[in-house]
């Protein structure tokens, strides 16, 4: 797969997915996430996907997301190749956090996107 077909959607359409029971994946790293994430993702670092990528369900959409959308980029794209139905979330939590979603910290008080 290319880069021109994966597909991309925005803050807007995957805060929506994930409303609608898709899982919001978050592949960044520990100091990323424990600054902030958004509540409702699951946490799979991008180093850890590979032998973790069975954790992921075949039966709901994927919203890949990072911080900007670079990393989730290529995640989404070994997912749709492995079989996934999977988006990448274009701008990552810079994004979400732009479009005031919440971020929370692993603490539970208000995150911060670093």
């Amino acid at each position: 797969m290319n880069a021109e077909t994966v597909p991309d959607v925005s803050a807007e359409e995957g805060h929506d997915l994930v409303e609608a029971g898709a899982v919001l994946l978050d592949v960044r790293e520990a100091d990323e996430w424990e600054a902030g994430h958004a509540p409702q993702a699951t946490w799979i670092p991008l180093g850890e996907l590979q032998a973790r990528v069975d954790e992921l369900p075949r039966t709901r959409r994927i919203v890949a997301i990072c911080r900007t959308g670079s990393r989730s980029h290529a995640v989404t794209a070994a997912l749709v190749g492995a079989g996934y139905d999977a988006v990448n979330l274009d701008g990552g939590m810079r994004a979400w956090a732009a479009e005031d979603y919440e971020v929370v910290a692993s603490d539970g008080l208000p995150g911060v996107v670093i």
